[in-house]
């Protein structure tokens, strides 16, 4: 049974000259994630708003977060589950695996992974049927069109180093479609292990060794670092295909990955239809449906690069 806050709100409206107290339903949401910098906060709270939300008013919202320690998140789930919210969003594979070992009643919206399937969220993506829904990042092919879009500004690189979170299970997902790939893409890759910003360090300095011709940020847990590689990969003269916008603004040669403002605002619309009564187990797990493409021509200009017109007319944003 779903737990409910009430707020009695002093005032009311008049009527007919009369003043009435009024209840004010509030709904609790909380937000379980692996780090701050994994989720969009003020696009999810912008799209709730527009459905009606206000904070402090009929919605509270607890963020519960890992501080980037994996290890921590299952007993945190222990704890959300505790505070009996109206509905958990769970971030990542790591959040929504914690989430959904804590409980199979409370509804769960589990936010930005991969394949559910392939990650045993669910076994049907149209009914998931349990109590967990939500809403995808990762395209099937997506890493293989990410190398595609890189070779069109470095068609000679044919030496690909991965860059990966080793205890990411996502990983295999993208070097599998890789692998399927390098024939076609004229490529050879490598796979580069990091959890930190040492290992980080520690595999650019091995891909130099390997003669890599470019660096691609596989999607996971390591996306944390993915300012990092992208100036540290243009400081060392390597072209960088990384996941997110900042990424490329903060010195990387160019990004493309699910847009994460549009997916949250998916994330919300769930949220939104289960306070208002569907079941998780009626709503569809959506698949990513729009990819954001970003270009540094500054970054380009420097490791002696021509980005070609066609790619520019392409791009949702170029950093100049």
């Amino acid at each position: 049974m779903r737990r409910r806050d009430f707020l009695n709100l002093a005032g009311g409206a008049l009527v007919g000259g009369s003043t009435s107290a009024l209840a004010q339903q509030v709904y609790r949401v909380a937000i379980l994630t692996p780090s701050q910098t994994q989720w969009q906060p003020r696009t999810f709270r912008d799209a709730l708003q527009e459905f009606g939300y206000r904070e402090g008013v009929n919605l509270k919202i607890d963020v519960v977060s890992g501080e980037n320690e994996l290890g921590r998140l299952p007993k945190l789930a222990e704890g959300v589950v505790a505070t009996g919210p109206d509905v958990i969003v769970a971030v990542n594979t790591p959040g929504t695996r914690a989430a959904m070992s804590a409980t199979s009643i409370i509804p769960i919206v589990s936010a930005v992974v991969a394949d559910p399937i392939f990650l045993g969220i669910v076994t049907n993506i149209a009914k998931p049927g349990g109590n967990v829904t939500g809403v995808a990042n990762l395209g099937a092919d997506i890493t293989s069109k990410r190398i595609a879009l890189l070779k069109e500004i470095v068609p000679s690189a044919e030496r690909i180093a991965l860059f990966m979170h080793p205890d990411e299970p996502i990983t295999t997902l993208q070097i599998q479609d890789v692998e399927r790939s390098s024939a076609a893409l004229d490529i050879k890759s490598k796979a580069f292990p990091m959890r930190t910003l040492e290992d980080l360090q520690q595999g650019l300095q091995q891909a130099i060794q390997w003669k890599a011709h470019a660096v691609v940020r596989l999607a996971g847990q390591g996306f944390a670092l993915g300012t990092e590689t992208g100036r540290l990969a243009t400081e060392n003269n390597l072209p960088s295909m990384l996941l997110q916008r900042r990424d490329v603004e903060a010195g990387g040669l160019m990004s493309y990955f699910a847009d994460h403002q549009e997916l949250w605002r998916r994330i919300a619309a769930q949220v939104n239809r289960i306070l208002k009564g569907t079941s998780p187990r009626e709503l569809p797990f959506e698949l990513p449906t729009r990819f954001e493409l970003t270009v540094n021509l500054k970054v380009g200009k420097t490791l002696g690069l021509t980005v070609p017109p066609t790619l520019l007319a392409r791009a949702d944003e170029v950093i100049e």
